[in-house]
């Protein structure tokens, strides 16, 4: 009996030992007791999501008040990447158990250098070899001379490195090849964060940022084939081996251009990937060719970065395929796969290896080797081929840029064991101090006030010293206080596409202004004449703005090819109809950040010597602009778009000349999206909608009528001079309404549009706002020049208001003016933007801050006339500073 009962205990133990040992694991997660971050090699994914979070949040954190540095977003990932490896983060006991354990840090490694191979083949596309041949003398010079020496001095400093650090290095590398890649690490120049720092200080266009990126392209070539060199030599002890794997390197890079190239670019014009955008099955084989080379570049022992880097180089840049395919792939890349990258980066440097002197003496040395091989060489190289001595050495400090192709590179050389940990770490430093100091150094030596004053001196206007060779123009010397005749000769225009119609129909008539004579003239012998030809036409200059975003493919839409004003359809567009209608013309196209758009605007009208600003207010209340069909935006949405509002104040604070902002409500015939869409019955069908859409007839009646409301004022006085202008245009007709103040009458409850004013500096410029004596003898002098056909067809009328009724009785006399016509070519409501003694005003709270924001803006009378619902568009001018005692 007692053994039939063991048997049964034991055969019931076993079984239920077994039933625990088969049981599966805990389907409930965390209802179940299991902690999120359990690290489980069937399932790695739980934990690699808590990861990727948490260095994507980090280093998004750290970027922005980095970006208000002026910093690249690579230093944010670096020291990202830092904080979270041994020298901050994982020292906290228990963190790198729990969220970096070393059994999860393959999961991390493959997914981070998928990511990179990816990169790798991002630079590969960035780089046009079309912009070193196209200025192959500067670039190669300044290439080799910001290459050979920082690789010599590196070379040099590495024999001292070497020998003090030698017992560190596992992999028994010898000095020849620990030379070879430090050399190649102090010589190389991160292309991708060089073009980056160029597009944010605007310098893509100047011979500066010109030659860097020309000599950026060679300079990153060279440097990815002495890396595969050092790779391939450490990789192959034997030094037939390593010439072996060298000459198939060179097999492959010539099977790749000679034979992979031309069938791979067939296959994209046949698909019209090139004409179209790449197709989805064009950027499957395209992803396909970058991991093949790469696994076949690490197969025979160089990096797998090298193999992507190649295909990115043989990737078509007609069309703009590259562009196309970068903005496809590069946020995935961006956002993901480079922080996890720099933060698996970050694990191997620990600056507590910094521990002594002679470490720290060696990081001080290697920064300064750095910085001078790179600074020297470069230096000398622009000056011998014919650059100034700041334009030289600006130059030099933008080619010392290191960024996230030395951290990668120095990557490479850890994971080859050419470097230890502590020497990796001292290259990391240097990397991080180099990157850094690039974009002061450079706003410290190459300001924007020394670029015009070069320019200037370069176009033979000023002497070295800053004095002026040529006289000033004979036109500009009178002054505008006796008769309003200083036309308009040089007009800058902001381009945006949704305000072309507007901006067409302001040319035509500024530039037709010696055109053609009204119908009632007469023409005698005008069949025997040949046309008239202006002595001095318009000149416009039409600036395009393209926003500089984070990512990669908004500036190689810049450095692409030839110069971008010359392929931009907006610019083209106002260069031909300019030139159909006898306007000189000329055209740029500006990537800057959205913070920096006053200042471009301003920066251009210094240089252009522009007379006139004309700025169309946004159809949607932003700044972006979206080329896809146009949306519906309510008139309260169209003016209270905060970034727009900021672009506006801003470049009026910033004004060099008269300025105009254009706020468009059917001119040029055109009806507002909002107004334009007639209702129909119930039974209409889209189709049949579809199929009786009228076409566009030709605006039958081309008259334009102006009210312009005169007050006093210097913005008044310009306005004045700007409607007597446009009115010598046989199609316009204005009405002058000349508005004084009822004696007695003047005191208000309201507050008045000079406490808007917010920098005290301002105050003078408000003060000559004031109205004075002289706004009535310029009136009367504008009076007494007109000429008869202007006279027949300027009315001026007399009001006199109480300062608290003046802007409810302009409205009223402005729409007795404007509207009258609905079918004619639109009516225009000119006001000056600053009357200091009239008051604000507020509806409710709701709308409180949205009008004391469009008043700061636009002023307290372009406010209300903007909003009023009348059937006419409005210009609010300011004058210039240099103008408001004119």
């Amino acid at each position: 009996m007692a053994t039939i009962t063991t048997t049964v205990l034991s055969t019931v133990t076993a079984t239920a030992a077994k039933s625990t040992a088969t049981t599966a694991p805990p389907q409930g997660g965390i209802l179940e007791g299991v902690l999120p971050n359990l690290y489980s090699t069937s399932n790695p994914i739980n934990l690699f999501i808590i990861q990727a979070g948490i260095i994507i949040i980090l280093c998004r954190l750290l970027h922005y008040p980095l970006s208000r540095l002026g910093q690249p977003r690579v230093i944010a990932e670096v020291i990202g990447g830092i904080l979270l490896g041994p020298s901050v983060l994982s020292r906290i006991p228990h963190f790198k158990e729990n969220i970096l354990p070393t059994d999860s840090l393959p999961v991390l490694n493959n997914v981070a250098n998928l990511g990179l191979i990816l990169f790798l083949f991002l630079i590969g596309l960035e780089v046009d070899l079309r912009l070193f041949i196209s200025n192959w003398r500067v670039a190669a010079g300044v290439s080799l001379g910001g290459l050979i020496l920082p690789f010599g001095l590196g070379y040099a400093i590495a024999w001292g490195i070497y020998n003090q650090f030698k017992e560190e290095i596992t992999n028994n590398v010898n000095f020849g090849i620990f030379g070879l890649f430090v050399g190649t690490a102090l010589g190389i120049t991160a292309f991708p964060v060089l073009c980056r720092i160029l597009s944010e200080l605007n310098l893509l266009s100047n011979p500066v940022g010109v030659t860097v990126l020309a000599a950026g392209v060679g300079n990153d070539v060279v440097g990815w084939i002495l890396l595969a060199l050092s790779v391939a030599l450490v990789n192959n002890a034997n030094g037939l081996t390593a010439l072996y794997v060298l000459l198939v390197t060179i097999g492959w890079l010539l099977f790749l251009v000679f034979a992979v190239r031309p069938v791979f670019h067939w296959a994209l014009r046949k698909t019209g990937s090139i004409q179209n955008g790449p197709t989805q099955g064009m950027i499957a084989v395209t992803l396909l060719l970058v991991l093949t080379s790469a696994w076949f570049t690490s197969i025979i022992g160089v990096h797998a970065i090298f193999g992507a880097f190649l295909v990115g180089l043989i990737c078509p840049h007609d069309g703009g395929f590259a562009i196309k395919v970068t903005e496809k792939i590069e946020d995935l890349i961006t956002v993901l796969f480079i922080p996890l990258y720099f933060a698996f980066s970050g694990l191997s440097t620990n600056l507590g290896l910094l521990n002594d002197g002679i470490t720290w003496a060696y990081v001080i040395a290697i920064i300064v080797v750095a910085f001078s091989g790179k600074i020297i060489g470069g230096t000398m190289a622009a000056r011998l081929n014919g650059l100034v001595w700041r334009e030289s050495f600006t130059i030099g400090v933008l080619m010392s840029c290191k960024g996230l192709v030395e951290l990668i590179v120095l990557n490479v050389g850890l994971q080859a064991h050419i470097l230890s940990q502590k020497t990796f770490t001292m290259f990391v430093v240097m990397a991080l101090v180099t990157t850094v100091a690039t974009t002061p150094l450079t706003k410290l030596l190459y300001p924007p006030w020394y670029r015009v004053k070069l320019e200037k001196w370069k176009r033979g206007e000023i002497d070295w010293d800053g004095n002026p060779l040529i006289a000033v123009d004979s036109d500009k010397a009178g002054s505008s206080e006796a008769l309003p005749n200083s036309n308009i000769r040089r007009l800058l225009i902001y381009l945006r596409l949704d305000s072309l119609p507007s901006l067409f129909t302001f040319i035509s008539l500024l530039g037709e202004e010696n055109g053609s004579k009204p119908s009632g003239a007469s023409t005698d012998d005008d069949t025997n004449q040949r046309p008239l030809i202006k002595k001095r036409p318009l000149e416009v200059h039409a600036l395009r703005i393209v926003e500089l975003t984070e990512r990669t493919s908004t500036v190689m839409k810049v450095t692409e090819g030839e110069d971008a004003s010359r392929r931009d359809p907006v610019v083209n567009a106002v260069r031909t109809f300019s030139q159909l209608n006898d306007v000189a013309v000329s055209g740029s196209v500006v990537v800057a950040p959205e913070e920096s758009y006053a200042e471009t605007v301003t920066m251009h009208a210094s240089e252009q010597k522009s007379d006139f600003v004309l700025i169309p207010w946004s159809e949607i209340g932003s700044t972006t602009e979206d080329q896809s069909i146009s949306y519906r935006v309510s008139s309260e949405d169209r003016f209270t778009g905060k970034s727009h509002l900021d672009f506006i104040r801003n470049t009026l604070s910033k004004a060099v000349c008269n300025t105009g902002i254009f706020i468009s409500n059917g001119f040029s015939g055109i009806a507002p999206i909002e107004k334009s869409r007639t209702g129909f019955s119930r039974t209409v069908s889209i189709a049949s909608m579809r199929s009786h859409k009228e076409a566009a007839l030709p605006v039958a009646d081309k008259s334009h009528h102006i009210f312009l409301p005169y007050i006093g004022g210097a913005d008044d006085r310009v306005a004045l001079s700007f409607v007597l202008q446009l009115a010598k245009n046989p199609n316009v007709t204005a009405t002058i309404a000349h508005f004084t103040w009822i004696d007695g009458e003047d005191e208000i409850t309201a507050v008045r549009e000079s406490t808007l004013v917010e920098d005290p500096s301002s105050l003078k410029a408000a003060i000559s706002t004031e109205i004075t004596a002289q706004d009535t003898s310029f009136l009367a002098a504008a009076r007494s020049s007109l000429s008869s056909d202007l006279n027949d067809r300027i009315d001026f009328i007399e009001a006199s208001v109480s300062i608290s009724s003046a802007s409810g009785r302009i409205i009223e006399l402005a729409s007795e003016s404007v509207g009258q016509n609905p079918r004619n070519a639109g009516d225009i409501i000119v006001v000056g933007r600053r009357h200091p003694a009239l008051p604000t005003s507020t509806r409710n709270l709701e709308q409180a801050g949205t009008l004391y924001e469009m008043q700061k803006t636009v002023g307290v009378l372009g406010e209300k006339v903007a909003v009023s619902g009348l059937r006419a568009s409005v210009l609010v001018i300011q004058a210039a500073d240099k103008g408001l005692d004119s």
